[in-house]
């Protein structure tokens, strides 16, 4: 049994040290199957520590907080009472709501809160005439689940239990406060086991958003990428950094405007990236060797969000370009902006480098 515990520490240990991004989705279900240690919490039996069991289960979820779980149990029970040892068997099956608070993070603790029926089997009770029965039981615990990958998660649980019989335990003798607050037996289970994910919804547009908050860390933007794509879909000549279009014909007009290839903003920011610099520096010289020249900032988002949303942050990223260029001895009465939101996207929004693209700058030539 120590060898089999110090597997599962291992394991918990290994799981804690794997930093994955949770792939959740806005529904799914999932098959579970692992270890149960049980403990009978009534004080007048010692506890053994050859007790064991196993689970089963299958999960529905229905959002991203929000879950209905079926599990079946085999426990072993052990202890001894007035010098008489107690041996019991019990198989049991449950039914659990659980929320998870923090459904997005590679590790995810949730709640436990359901009820189920158990068949319980002595092999040695006190008194000895103690027949098998049925009962049914309320349960109440926390867990916590381990991302491993997109399909399996690493799953542990304590959860109280408490009977509606006070024999449960196959004594006859006093019992132990109950979650009802009658002296009805109760016991803990722990498991840990694996969740298998068989089937899921649509990606959660949720979890995307706070993932969105690392991108950079754990999915850094391919920039020679987002310039194929640039040049894929919009004639141009570039000059230096920055990408000038004369004219161009686009699906919605046909304006001449700039890209500014590089002036990509984070998830949900309107500040500007160390790395779009150089390129409004050279944006800042082109306007000023062309005096004459009146532009509108148009800012753009990614698809992640509400739209109206959306069109404020766009037009925050407009604004911010403006200022620097305006610090750099641009007139600003020559520019005005605009939030275009997540409209024109130029790149496919299921990708991290599609919605970097989208989350742009572009300079409309109003003259």
């Amino acid at each position: 049994m120590r060898k089999l515990l110090s597997v599962l520490l291992v394991t918990v240990l290994f799981a804690s040290a794997i930093q994955l991004d949770a792939q959740l989705a806005k529904n799914s279900w999932s098959f579970g199957f692992g270890f149960s240690y049980p403990r009978m919490m009534n004080p007048n039996i010692s506890k053994t520590a050859d007790n064991f069991g196993g689970f089963l289960s299958i999960q529905r979820n229905f959002s991203e907080h929000m879950s209905l779980r079926l599990k079946a149990r085999y426990l072993s029970i052990t202890g001894e009472a007035s010098t008489t040892e107690i041996a019991t068997s019990v198989i049991s099956g449950d039914f659990d709501m659980m929320y998870y608070f923090v459904p997005c993070e590679p590790i995810s603790p949730y709640l436990v809160v359901g009820l189920g029926g158990t068949y319980s089997m002595y092999d040695v009770t006190i008194p000895a005439n103690l027949d098998d029965q049925l009962d049914y039981q309320l349960n109440l615990g926390f867990g916590a689940d381990w991302t491993l990958d997109e399909q399996w998660k690493l799953t542990s649980e304590l959860v109280y239990h408490t009977s509606n019989e006070k024999e449960f335990d196959g004594s006859a003798g006093v019992s132990t406060g109950s979650l009802l607050g009658t002296l009805d037996d109760a016991y803990i289970t722990f498991d840990l086991g694996f969740q298998y994910f068989f089937s899921k919804g649509a990606p959660s547009k949720y979890c995307q958003i706070y993932d969105g908050l690392s991108a950079d860390v754990n999915d850094p933007v391919d920039y020679e990428r987002i310039e194929n794509i640039v040049q894929k879909y919009i004639p141009r000549e570039v000059v230096k950094e920055v990408v000038v279009e004369k004219p161009v014909e686009r699906p919605y007009d046909s304006d001449r405007r700039w890209v500014l290839v590089g002036v990509n903003f984070d998830f949900n920011s309107a500040r500007l990236k160390s790395e779009a610099y150089p390129v409004l520096f050279h944006a800042v010289q082109v306007l000023l060797q062309n005096p004459d020249m009146k532009i509108e900032i148009q800012g753009y988002t990614d698809n992640i969000g509400t739209e109206k949303g959306n069109q404020r942050l766009s037009l925050k990223r407009a604004i911010s370009v403006k200022n620097y260029l305006t610090a750099r001895g641009v007139d600003a009465g020559r520019m005005t902006t605009k939030g275009y939101g997540e409209s024109r996207p130029i790149a496919d929004n299921k990708t991290a480098q599609g919605r970097a693209m989208n989350r742009r700058i572009e300079f409309k030539v109003l003259n």
